[in-house]
């Protein structure tokens, strides 16, 4: 347990409740075969991430929350949680908040597991958000309802490749992204003499709503309708002790400015796990 996440769980008959610090993406809006590809859409959808006063509850600054899960069977499963709207852990600057004044993040999110997973969810906050565009007749901005809904959908393509596709919109008033998508596929042992082997490749797009892109026009910027980007990456088990993990990623109209040169970004992620197996 990181400490960025501290829960405590209670398991009973047909599902379980967790209470503490909780990142949201560990469960909902996940899925496994986008687990390898660090782009962050590809961890939450930007229609979601842009959302809250420090944004969700997801790693690095968690929230207070209480997550309940449901089986109805071995193929459906469901999922509630509320969260502290204003997300952060202890070394943030106000740590960890448990006033609860800008409210609670609520989300629900139903799953179907077969040859195939399929999730369908929904989110809303509980207190109004600000417009991003609107103001009242004083000057401050409206008020607006945020909400919005995503589905994730994976399965195996071959016996080592798994395809996932995901899509999400939200309200498009509160925050500057009014839907998205991503799609990819997971490899294993793509090098038959490299077992513990895998690469990844995918694309996502996080397309603007119209308020921010009317903000940005009259900021001057040549805004595009969406950012879209590509990765690739390959993980593999040098020794017992040492992951290593190369990445390439191409992003197309960064931050929505089409004046702006594409932007390649080049990294490597190093998993080191001690040699009595306390993690990495």
């Amino acid at each position: 347990m990181r400490l960025f996440e501290f829960w405590v769980e209670q398991a009973f008959g047909g599902g379980s409740v967790r209470a503490g610090l909780y990142d949201l993406n560990s469960e909902f809006y996940a899925n496994e075969s986008a687990g390898l590809l660090i782009a962050p859409a590809f961890g939450i959808g930007s229609e979601l991430a842009a959302t809250g006063p420090n944004g969700p509850s997801i790693f690095p600054s968690t929230a207070l929350a209480l997550r309940g899960r449901f089986e109805f069977s071995e193929r459906q499963s469901v999922m509630f949680a509320a969260l502290n709207a204003s997300a952060g852990v202890f070394g943030d600057p106000d740590g960890v908040d448990t006033d609860f004044d800008h409210g609670v993040l609520l989300i629900g999110e139903y799953g179907w597991h077969d040859s195939f997973n399929f999730n369908v969810g929904a989110w809303t906050y509980s207190d109004d958000q600000d417009d991003i565009r609107d103001l009242d007749g004083f000057g401050d901005p409206e008020q607006r309802r945020a909400f919005g809904a995503y589905a994730t959908y994976e399965r195996s393509l071959t016996q080592s490749m798994t395809g996932f596709v995901r899509v999400g919109f939200s309200d498009g008033d509160t925050t500057s992204y009014s839907s998205g998508w991503q799609a990819g596929v997971l490899i294993d042992a793509p090098i038959a003499s490299r077992p513990d082997s895998q690469i990844s490749l995918g694309a996502y797009q996080g397309r603007f709503s119209d308020k921010h892109r009317d903000n940005e026009s009259d900021l001057g910027v040549d805004v595009a309708d969406a950012e879209t980007g590509f990765e690739i990456t390959y993980s593999d088990q040098i020794t017992p002790w040492l992951r290593v993990q190369p990445d390439l990623q191409l992003v197309l109209d960064p931050g929505g400015d089409q004046d702006r040169d594409e932007l390649w970004v080049a990294g490597l992620r190093i998993e080191i796990t001690p040699s009595w197996g306390g993690g990495s």
